[in-house]
């Protein structure tokens, strides 16, 4: 539950990306310039943070220590995430492109056979590849029929380019994200902190970011003082506290795909986060009946998710006790 939690309050700070994304590009910035500036501003905050803890020297030999994992996943879980968002952002609304972000609970859901645990069997630990939790799974599809029924309230307005500028970037980056997180956590191991896998993953990844600004520069020209401060908060928000606090709540449950489904599924609130904030800030028109039933589905998927996990951790422990009393009757 408490995974749960703290991954609705990052998705809170996620949503400031739909919306200043949208804005910025409503205002006439490059999105060239609305990607790269939010990773080149969370550099000196997340190396305070991880200075400030004295785990900065064990940072970096992780990372000499595997360099091209570290350049490869993090250009995955960064670069391929965060491009196409800013991307679809200048193409399609906020709404459009918060809603099709939301297959990544899914998408996080279908990855698990990409992965293998460790299992103690009577002959020793082996390594047994991951199942797709179907429980889980269909929680999840529940949640994104939720966001569907919301997305139908702006369907009407929607236009073929739209559709394929606004979707298919977006489809990208939810595969891309919960892959790259996944793979870092294993590359990892439990060695390294939340601050210090941020910080990693955004220092690995500012060579593209710098390629993507030179290119923002010679196609747009330096950005206006509105985007720049936008960018910040965007960075400030999402960048280091939203990611942060995702990231922390996945390294909780990163030993269950059941647990991991349930924290990737509490990025659909997001969804209601930037409903509030576009209508409060950008004149969006306020959910209509079909909407607010989308709105309850999902809060219904996210009560089933915590459900399903607590049930699922107390089995756990029930299994671990029985089994050390059965080594106690052994011995």
């Amino acid at each position: 539950m408490r995974e749960i939690l703290i991954g609705i309050l990052a998705s809170m700070f996620f949503a400031v990306t739909f919306i200043l994304n949208r804005s910025m590009e409503l205002s006439g910035g490059s999105w060239l310039w609305s990607s790269s500036l939010r990773f080149f501003f969370m550099v000196p905050f997340l190396f305070l943070i991880v200075l400030a803890r004295k785990n900065l020297k064990q940072l970096f030999v992780e990372m000499f220590r595997y360099p091209w994992q570290w350049l490869g996943w993090s250009f995955v879980g960064f670069v391929l995430f965060y491009a196409p968002l800013t991307y679809a952002a200048a193409y399609g609304p906020g709404w459009l492109v918060a809603g099709t972000w939301q297959l990544t609970i899914v998408a996080g859901v279908l990855l698990g056979p990409l992965f293998f645990e460790t299992r103690q069997t009577e002959v020793g630990a082996i390594m047994v590849r991951q199942r797709v939790p179907m429980k889980a799974l269909l929680i999840s599809l529940l949640i994104l029929s939720g966001v569907i029924l919301i997305q139908m309230q702006e369907a009407n307005g929607i236009t073929i380019q739209m559709l394929v500028v606004g979707i298919l970037p977006v489809l990208l980056a939810s595969i891309a994200y919960p892959l790259g997180n996944r793979k870092m956590m294993e590359v990892c191991g439990g060695r390294l902190d939340t601050f210090q896998r941020v910080l990693g993953m955004t220092l690995a990844t500012i060579p593209f970011w710098l390629i993507i600004g030179a290119v923002g520069l010679v196609e747009a020209g330096v950005p206006e003082t509105d985007q720049i401060l936008q960018s910040f908060i965007v960075a400030i928000c999402s960048g280091v506290i939203a990611t942060t606090l995702f990231f922390i709540a996945t390294d909780k449950a990163r030993g269950s795909q059941t647990k991991l489904a349930a924290v990737e599924a509490t990025q659909s609130t997001q969804v209601l986060f930037v409903i509030i904030g576009e209508f409060l800030l950008l004149s969006a028109p306020f959910p209509n009946g079909v909407a607010m039933a989308g709105l309850f589905i999902i809060v219904l998927g996210m009560l089933l998710h915590s459900f399903y996990s607590r049930k699922i951790e107390v089995k756990a422990k029930g299994d671990m006790l029985v089994s050390a009393r059965g080594k106690g009757m052994k011995m």
